[in-house]
């Protein structure tokens, strides 16, 4: 017992600097708006489509990398996914032109991050340890994307400011390519499959007839939506009220600091309460700091005390949406259905991300964006408190939540 503790306390690490790594440098993103639309005298949409589909692809690849990676093992997937990130970034810092920003940022980096964030980095932290410690192991691996968000952004707006936009994307590749080494730390490998687990059909035909499931789905749109939003238009909307550079990338590192305190706490409070009350506590409070942000006039202070509030419920939705899923459906499957559910958390990614370049170019103002992800929220709220767990077998697929 004691070396399969070791054994997952390493894989845990490993997992942990991966998504750090991935999901630092991808929250940087935001940065390099207004240094590329300026040179190339775009519209912030250019921009904000590219991120966008970079969201949508992401999603849309997610659950074929996760059940990949719950068939072969997480290993090789994350290792295609780094290099394509790599090769991503590169094709990034030599965009000129909205065609190659899309298929670099866009196409090569949402494949690359499919291969390297939650879903599968999840999966495999749930299949190294025990039931018990679940829940714990996946909001303090969720919580090192946030670690990274907190410590890579500063690092890339130096990079920007210091070497320029294209230069600081190479060094930046140079840091994506770390991921493909360690993938040796994770030690997934397929498994056969036990007496009483699903298979991919049965776990996938399950699901589809869960309403719980569909529900989850929905708030995990409505997360990827304002996340997504707020993390590529804040740095913008600051500087449009007065703000600087500065004051927006301080105000991302707070939401990745502040985060990694909320994501370990989501997932150890997972472990103990219901998972659906504490999703449906978090969207509600979500509505609440958005409203509060903008009902008061913008200053560096209250940028500051966003910032730390929504850190503390960025992706605390998480270890909780994928702690269900791993409780009602089992681990062996857990990459792909995670998977699923992300894709509609980018759907709400590209979406948000989208709706806040359009918007703004057609009105001058994030108003109307702003209120959608309020009403969201609430919505999110309501609809997770129809979720149950309740564990589902093979030879019973429908499961009801009420």
């Amino acid at each position: 017992m004691a070396q399969v503790w070791r054994d997952s306390r390493y894989v845990l690490l490993g997992s942990a600097i991966i998504l750090t790594l991935s999901l630092g440098i991808r929250h940087g993103f935001g940065l390099f708006l207004a240094p590329m639309s300026a040179q190339f005298g775009w519209g912030r949409e250019i921009f904000s489509f590219a991120i966008a589909m970079q969201n949508l692809i992401w999603g849309i690849a997610q659950p074929f990398a996760g059940a990949l990676a719950d068939r072969y093992g997480a290993g090789k997937v994350v290792a295609i996914g780094g290099l394509l990130y790599v090769i991503g970034l590169v094709g990034m810092s030599l965009s000129d032109s909205p065609s190659t920003l899309m298929v670099s940022a866009g196409v090569f980096i949402g494949i690359g991050l499919s291969g390297t964030s939650f879903s599968v980095i999840l999966g495999v932290v749930a299949r190294a340890l025990p039931p018990e410690k679940r829940s714990a192991g996946m909001g303090l691996a969720s919580a090192a994307g946030s670690f990274g968000q907190f410590v890579m952004l500063p690092g890339s707006l130096g990079l920007i400011q210091g070497l320029g936009w294209d230069n600081a994307l190479l060094i930046l590749a140079l840091f994506a390519a770390l991921i493909i080494p360690l993938v040796a730390m994770l030690k997934d490998k397929p498994t056969e499959r036990q007496l009483g687990e699903q298979t991919m059909t049965q776990a996938l035909r399950a699901a589809s007839s869960h309403s719980g499931f569909w529900l989850l789905t929905f708030g995990f749109f409505v997360c990827g939506f304002q996340v997504v939003f707020i993390g590529v238009h804040l740095p913008a909307y600051l500087m449009d009220k007065g703000l600087t550079t500065q004051t927006g990338t301080t105000v991302l590192a707070l939401i990745g600091l502040f985060n990694i305190f909320g994501t370990y706490t989501a997932g150890r409070l997972g472990g103990r309460l219901s998972k659906p009350k504490l999703l449906t506590a978090l969207y509600l409070l979500r509505a609440v700091v958005i409203v509060a942000f903008v009902s008061f006039p913008v200053s560096n202070v209250t940028a500051y005390l966003f910032g730390m509030a929504m850190g503390f419920l960025w992706l605390s939705t998480v270890p909780l949406t994928n702690g269900v899923i791993a409780s009602v459906f089992g681990v062996r499957n857990l990459s792909m259905l995670g998977g699923l559910v992300y894709f509609f958390h980018q759907i709400g990614a590209f979406l948000g991300g989208w709706a806040g370049g359009m918007a703004y170019d057609m009105t001058g103002s994030y108003d109307l964006v702003w209120k959608a992800a309020v009403v969201l929220s609430l919505i999110a709220a309501a609809v997770n408190c129809g979720v149950r767990e309740k564990a589902v077998t093979p030879s019973i697929p429908r499961v009801s939540v009420n």
